[in-house]
């Protein structure tokens, strides 16, 4: 899709914007005009532009403008944000144009934050200008008098429309959006990012006719992968070996974010800078999981100045703008070079200086993955997930949604919902089973009248059956369905926010924990919280079972063509060169096109590791299967491991030929067996049960524990898988099971690649490949930095053993064989 290249008038700005601009020396920037145009002509608008370029004013300037005359009453705009701290931090950079111009706008927030007597008054006397989130804005909606509250809205604003778009968040929005659009048919749709790998998806997503708009290039930004004396570590993900680096890049800079991709993970590099804080610099934490009065004090600071180095996770990568941040640090391997690039814009917000970020790559493989995300980002190639159907529990959350607003007529509201992209494959046969679910639970849970929650009525519509399933409704819609966690807190009652309840039920009474920054040892473990107190005893990194960011395909072909290109490797240090040297001498490197697969013994067993660089989810998926038709073979498989870059399989029996292993039926017999007898299908049930309402997380004035709804949505599986094999909301966990679990469309081309370029290579000893991998085994269930200690240790010894000087290859210098 090519930019609308219109020859753009100057914009004729209102007097008081106008000035402001003049204040500061200001011109209006081409973008901005052509979004300024674009309003004009009452068009929607995608816009693509670098941070620091003005790209969430160039969203609201039209918006300004249009306010700024005065007279227009009720809601004008509503912006949407993915991050709760994004919405705030915006409010508090729109507020002050506005205040210094003197326009007469008011700009309010709505959030899960927001107190519930804001929130009632909101829906009768909205501001110009609210900034919500998805979910706020689908419950909005579900209010009788949201038909009014909407029908003045003339501009929707989504920022960062990358991070959501392509997910379930994505497609709650755009139903929302299909409803705004019935309510006030004059609205416009603009969306922003900074990192879109392909415009015309996105924008064919928010709609049709839409504008693209192009923001002047920046600065390159300054991007750097720190490698202390030349040593990178053999296994381990955390990169917290660098430490003393990393505290250094804090004392010389104003304001450093050290990014980290889990929340164990930010625990564990805060722990260690701390310690390394010998000029006691102000330095903090910030994640999803902290209580939300830790969050806002964090963020004030870090918009006060007050902070040198805060240490963050993805709650906080996207478009917050803090004038004094003047490094990133991205600790570990970075996944994608969009994500990369999203978190290098939080540094230098100004599009003529570059920004300056430093990666730190926790193993020899993810060096490679950072090398890759490096030269992605020079060649402007970004990445991203890619769009797929709409979920059906999404479509269920929706429609009870609209039937709390008011009744509705079923034809309409198909129409309606086809008109949001993802739905558009929705036939009226799916939208009437979607309808019945809701309406009686299925056909086996029809008996039970908590199931009712709509009935039709003799004039046709479809209403909500009794005003409590409305508030039940309000109490536990949305889309993130977190793992069950528990509450930290002390006893005087002040919370640190919450723990994962599977980790909270391996502590008891006197063992320590790392949290908020702080040791604690827990004093007593309640139902739904852990009371804990300070301590200065040695304390254990939380693990969290939230999802993890997957290598992106577009950078796992660059480290394959990495890894074998020898032309690349004198940029790499000595001991990432040393690492691939002995890996061709002693074993092979395989063509990008190819698929590696090394068997070697060691300590009385049998090993096979293979090279695919497909991600953890496929690996995972494959090395599973792989296992179960080993046993079935007679080969007495032990145990598997996985990571983004390959998976071992280790067992008693020597593997002659692994094609047979590797053959594309595992996705038509094996596959299919192994979804439906394993936790993944009954773990993606849940999910759906509990976005499409059919199982409440939340009761008035009490949260179930994560026990009671696992226990809940199981009884209801199995009910299902007994008696209704065809229920709507299977046919949904096992689309999520398939795509985003497993990431099947991964594995079948992992497979298809295998069959015509497998290459088998026996080795009389572990390869110098191997060492990343093997380094994993039995370490992963270990917590935190007792893990990366015991990864680190191990991998010393697998290094040595690996890179010794007589040939692992059995048969010297014999050519591997090309299955």
């Amino acid at each position: 899709m090519k930019a609308v290249q219109l020859q753009v008038c100057p914009p004729v700005l209102p007097a008081p914007l106008a000035r402001w601009f003049d204040a500061r020396g200001w011109s209006v920037r081409h973008a901005q005009a052509e979004m300024l145009a674009a309003a004009r002509d009452g068009a929607h608008a995608l816009l693509m532009a670098p941070t620091g370029s003005g790209k969430t004013l160039a969203g609201f300037l039209p918006v300004l403008a249009e306010l700024a005359a005065g007279g227009h009453q009720g809601l004008h705009t509503l912006y949407v944000s993915p991050l709760k701290a994004l919405a705030v931090d915006v409010r508090r950079n729109l507020l002050a144009p506005i205040e210094e111009a003197g326009l007469p706008i008011r700009v309010e927030t709505r959030t899960g934050d927001t107190p519930s007597d804001r929130k009632a008054r909101q829906r009768s006397d909205p501001p110009h200008i609210l900034l919500t989130t998805p979910e706020s804005l689908s419950l909005l909606l579900s209010y009788p008098e949201s038909a009014t509250l909407f029908a003045g809205l003339k501009t929707v604003i989504i920022d960062e429309v990358h991070a959501f778009a392509t997910s379930k968040r994505g497609d709650l929005l755009s139903l929302s959006l299909a409803r705004l659009q019935h309510l006030a048919p004059k609205m416009r749709k603009v969306a922003l990012s900074a990192t879109l790998s392909e415009p015309q998806a996105y924008a064919d997503w928010l709609g049709k006719d839409v504008r693209l708009i192009l923001g002047e290039p920046g600065a390159p930004p300054d991007l750097t992968i720190l490698v202390p004396d030349d040593r990178i570590p053999w296994g381990g993900h955390s990169g917290t070996y660098a430490i003393p680096q990393v505290m250094a890049e804090i004392e010389t800079h104003r304001t450093t974010i050290v990014f980290c991709n889990t929340r164990g993970l930010a625990e564990l590099t805060f722990q260690k800078l701390w310690d390394a804080n010998e000029l006691k610099l102000p330095i903090a934490i910030h994640h999803g999981s902290l209580d939300i009065e830790a969050r806002r004090k964090v963020e004030s600071a870090m918009a006060a100045g007050r902070i040198r180095g805060l240490v963050a996770t993805a709650s906080l990568d996207l478009g917050v703008d803090w004038g004094d941040v003047d490094c990133v640090i991205q600790m570990g391997a970075p996944k994608g070079s969009s994500r990369l690039m999203q978190r290098i814009g939080r540094s230098n917000h100004k599009l003529d200086q570059s920004s300056e970020a430093v990666v730190i790559p926790g193993n020899r493989f993810e060096y490679l993955e950072a090398q890759a995300a490096l030269d992605a980002i020079a060649e402007g190639q970004l990445d991203g997930d890619p769009f797929r159907p709409g979920g059906l529990d999404v479509l269920a959350q929706h429609i009870m949604g609209i039937a709390c607003a008011g009744p509705f007529e079923a034809g309409a509201l198909h129409a309606e919902v086809t008109r949001a992209a993802p739905f558009a494959w929705v036939t009226r046969e799916a939208f009437d089973r979607v309808l019945h679910l809701i309406s009686t639970g299925g056909y086996a849970l029809k008996a039970y009248d908590k199931f009712k929650r709509l009935m039709q009525g003799k004039d046709g519509l479809w209403r909500v059956t009794h005003p409590q399933f409305a508030a039940q409704h309000r109490l536990n819609a949305g889309i993130i369905v977190d793992t069950p966690m528990l509450m930290v807190r002390f006893k005087n009652g002040r919370k640190l926010g919450q723990l994962d309840e599977y980790f909270a039920a391996s502590l008891e009474p006197g063992d320590c924990f790392a949290f908020a920054g702080m040791a604690l040892e827990v004093v007593q473990v309640e139902a739904t919280d852990l009371i804990v107190r300070a301590t200065t005893k040695k304390a254990r990194i939380p693990s969290y079972m939230g999802a993890r960011m997957p290598l992106t395909t577009h950078l796992a072909e660059r480290v394959r063509a990495l890894l074998y290109d020898r032309s690349q490797w004198a940029r790499f240090p000595t001991d990432v060169r040393d690492w691939l040297e002995m890996q061709a001498r002693f074993s092979v490197l395989p063509r990008p096109d190819q698929l590696l697969i090394e068997t070697f013994p060691r300590n009385g067993l049998h090993y096979m590791a293979a090279y695919s660089f497909e991600g953890w989810n496929a690996h995972q998926s494959l090395a599973m299967l792989i296992t179960k038709r080993m046993e079935r073979r007679g080969l007495k498989p032990v145990g598997f491991v996985a990571s983004d870059y390959g998976f071992a399989i280790w067992g008693m029996e020597p593997i002659t030929d692994p094609r047979p292993l590797f053959s594309a039926d595992i996705l038509a017999d094996e596959f299919t067996a192994w979804i439906e007898n394993s936790a993944l299908l009954k773990r993606a049930f849940r999910e759906v049960a509990i976005i499409s309402g059919l199982i409440e997380r939340q009761l008035p004035g009490k949260r179930k524990t994560g026990r009671q709804v696992t226990f809940s949505t199981d009884l209801i599986y199995d009910v299902l898988r007994r008696y209704e094999p065809d229920h709507v909301l299977l046919e949904a966990a096992w689309a999520d099971a398939r795509t985003r679990l497993t990431d099947v469309g991964r594995l079948g081309a992992l497979l298809d690649r295998a069959q015509a370029s497998i290459i088998h290579q026996p080795l009389a000893q572990i390869s110098p490949l191997a060492v990343p991998l093997m380094v994993m085994i039995g370490r992963e269930h270990i917590g935190g930095g007792e893990a990366e200690e015991a990864i680190l240790f191990e991998a010393e010894a697998l290094a040595r053993e690996a890179m010794g000087t007589s040939s692992p290859n059995p048969a010297g210098d014999t050519a591997p064989t090309l299955l």
